[in-house]
């Protein structure tokens, strides 16, 4: 059985019989303990949609952290391709006896949530599997449209608001910048387990030795003329989320900010890199 059915069966109750309560509860639960920064923005959510919203936010934490849980990429691609089958069970009308599937089964019978969008998140987390490092930035910016920018995607439509342009390319944008925050943010984590987060077009423009990084961090000759670079292409994109709200004065309209609220969080790391280069992200 799978690890979070498990949970499930043996916290909450188990099956559509323990009632949907058990999944949104097991829902929260994940997403505060593994994404506290998303459980704090649930809160600005219509009520009525909250519960979509955990939905949401716990298959794409479900989904980024496979790569950390299994011991090698055969076995993460068994879970992707369950996932894979999960959605296509929610759109069948018959999900999966999973407290995720549960929810986002309940969450479709409210909103519309494009399956598209789930599967393309699969996708590029199943990518990710054998190729969890980037060689160019052009990769790693496709991996984030994939993600980040294709979950923006659905908490637009999950608010009815998919269908605007403007929006939909603010989303993107933001989307980018997040991943590229989250990257650098989690920088000393994935160096102390031998992998380089930023891609190999920056760092071997600014000479950085991998094997330096991985033994010195922050000391590690030209890194942080590195972080400072992949920093700057976030609050590029971060620039550029913002500009498409020119015309009403910078003013996201009032049924979007819930999705753009990351944005804040997103603009004081670039910030914090950009124009006081933090090595301190790298000591470790």
């Amino acid at each position: 059985m799978h690890a979070s059915a498990r949970f499930m069966t043996t916290q909450l109750g188990s099956g559509q019989a323990g009632g949907l309560q058990d999944s949104l509860a097991y829902c929260k639960y994940l997403v505060r303990k593994r994404d506290y920064e998303a459980f704090l923005t649930s809160h600005f959510y219509p009520r009525h949609l909250q519960a979509a919203f955990f939905a949401l936010r716990a298959f794409y934490v479900e989904l980024a952290t496979v790569q950390e849980a299994v011991s090698n990429p055969m076995i993460g691609k068994m879970r992707m391709q369950f996932w894979r089958d999960a959605v296509k069970s929610v759109s069948d009308g018959n999900p999966s006896k999973h407290p995720i599937a549960l929810a986002l089964y309940d969450a479709t019978q409210k909103v519309k949530l494009p399956s598209y969008h789930l599967k393309r998140i699969i996708d590029a987390r199943d990518a990710e599997l054998y190729t969890p490092t980037h060689m160019t930035l052009d990769s790693l910016l496709a991996h984030a449209e994939s993600t980040s920018s294709t979950f923006n995607y659905l908490l637009l439509s999950m608010l009815s608001l998919s269908s605007s342009e403007q929006l939909s390319h603010a989303a993107s944008h933001l989307g980018v910048s997040q991943t590229i925050g989250t990257l650098l943010r989690s920088l000393p984590y994935h160096a102390k387990s031998g992998r380089m987060v930023i891609p190999a077009e920056i760092t071997a423009k600014h000479g950085v030795n991998q094997e330096e990084v991985f033994r010195y961090g922050g000391e590690a000759k030209g890194v942080d003329d590195a972080v400072f670079e992949f920093a700057t292409v976030a609050n590029d994109h971060l620039i550029t989320a913002r500009e498409m709200f020119k015309e009403t004065g910078g003013k996201v309209p009032d049924r979007a900010r819930p999705v753009f609220l990351s944005a804040v969080r997103s603009y004081e790391r670039m910030v914090g890199t950009v124009f006081s280069c933090s090595v301190n992200l790298l000591r470790f």
